[in-house]
């Protein structure tokens, strides 16, 4: 039979037994990582999440849209926080995507279930919103099937994010093709007919006289007399196909030339150095502006060796003109996220001033855009508009002014921007951004 002493001791002893053993258990839980209910079937509400910030505080924010499109790709939902920390992404944390984020040098965070829930309380209290992303959406380019991938921004940016696309031409589109695609981008093509009205300074190339010819004969094989009868069918197919639905996307000369396609359609509008035979000299008064997506009330340039289609733009006429990329920054608008998401998520960005750049088409003149459409960003103290965005019947538009962000005053010819240089360009932001843009579905508000 034990003593007092000894049955002291011993509950002494077990006392501190279990004292060590509760703090190894606690200390085992703190440091074993934790397995995702996601990732193994279960809901996402109370599971950790990677945070892909999208400040200034990002590596590379151009891969970041690539690593979201991945995400969705793999299956997974995203959130796109607008106006959180320059518009980040938030996804349920899987192992997947972090190694595909350091294998892309995207900087990210993984958080808690508790800190995701303080981030949504910030996004409710201010000008925030959540977009949740569901479906990477299918991506098309329009391009000849002759231009490489740096002849175009779009497909830079497309590039460089390792985001995948498709490229099409004017027979695909003539087939009904693009009805296998959500969103459409238009390489900086003339849908005049005029090839860009490169005649006075690139007629006598050989390039130039082999695309001419090229479009000539795809033409006549599609049944059109004239490359501009050709055009202006392609122009009217794509926006039927925005109509029913289709997100379209352009830059530099597709913007202002698709609307003057569109309000052309069926008068000939292009001189005899073009196509053999002279203008309609009633062009001005037979333009249809009720046909147009973006412009309206705008005078064409019938010369065949002026560099301008119409005064819907307006690009350095001289020289002189021509300035730099700060002195020609624009200044993107703020909207309200709850209440108007669109254009929220089309801006978002880390800066809200972005450097300018040149092109065929620079910036649109402020008072040939219709009242309709919204102006997301543009030059301030001036009537020189660089981005906007519209509807039309179930789909949307939007026009980007200029040739290529990173490159101030691009020339034929000139060697492609190396986006690795430019990895946190505000100007590329905004292409990305309209990638994106498809696969939003708007969070429903708790009333």
């Amino acid at each position: 039979m034990k003593s007092k002493r000894e049955n002291k001791k011993h509950t002494h002893f077990t006392l501190h037994t279990s004292l060590f053993t509760l703090f190894t258990l606690a200390l085992l839980i703190l440091t074993t990582p934790s397995v995702s209910p996601a990732a193994i079937g279960g809901g996402s509400a109370n599971v950790g999440k990677i945070l892909i910030s999208m400040d200034v505080s990002q590596t590379d924010h151009l891969k970041a849209y690539g690593i979201a499109y991945w995400a969705l790709q793999q299956g997974h939902p995203v959130e796109w926080l607008l106006n959180y920390r320059g518009g980040s992404f938030l996804i349920d944390n899987h192992e997947t995507i972090a190694r595909e984020a350091r294998i892309r040098a995207v900087s990210f965070q993984a958080i808690s279930a508790a800190q995701a829930t303080r981030i949504y309380a910030d996004i409710e209290s201010g000008n925030m919103n959540r977009m949740r992303l569901e479906k990477a959406p299918r991506i098309a380019v329009y391009t000849p099937p002759h231009k490489q991938p740096w002849d175009d921004a779009v497909t830079l940016a497309l590039t460089y994010a390792e985001i995948p696309y498709t490229t099409l031409w004017d027979e695909e589109v003539l087939m009904g093709k693009l009805e296998n695609f959500d969103w459409l981008h238009l390489h900086h093509e003339d849908f005049t007919g005029q090839y860009g009205k490169f005649y006075r300074s690139h007629g006598h190339t050989l390039w130039y006289r082999q695309q001419q010819a090229g479009f000539e004969t795809l033409a006549r094989k599609l049944g059109f007399a004239k490359v501009s009868h050709l055009k202006g069918a392609v122009a009217q197919a794509i926006y039927n196909y925005v109509a029913q639905g289709g997100f379209l996307f352009a830059m530099c000369s597709a913007t202002d030339t698709f609307d003057i396609a569109l309000a052309a359609r069926g008068i000939d509008i292009v001189d005899s150095v073009y196509d053999g035979d002279p203008a309609d000299p009633q062009v001005r008064q037979k333009l249809d502006f009720s046909r147009t997506i973006a412009f309206e009330n705008f005078n064409l340039v019938m010369d065949p060796l002026e560099y301008e289609h119409a005064d819907i733009d307006l690009s350095p006429i001289e020289m002189s003109q021509i300035k730099n990329a700060d002195i020609d920054a624009f200044s993107l608008f703020e909207f309200s996220a709850k209440y108007d998401p669109v254009p929220t998520m089309l801006t978002q960005n880390h800066t809200p001033i972005v450097p300018g750049f040149l092109g065929q088409t620079t910036a649109f003149r402020k008072n040939r855009i219709k009242k309709s459409v919204t102006i997301m960003g543009d030059i301030p103290g001036t009537d020189h508009v660089k981005y906007i965005h519209g509807n039309i019947g179930k789909g949307t538009f939007t026009f980007y002014a200029g040739h290529d962000p990173e490159d101030y005053q691009h020339f034929v010819n000139d060697p492609p921007t190396q986006l690795a240089l430019h990895k946190n360009s505000p100007g590329y932001r905004l292409i990305l951004n309209n990638i994106l843009f498809p696969a939003a579905k708007k969070e429903k508000r708790k009333t």
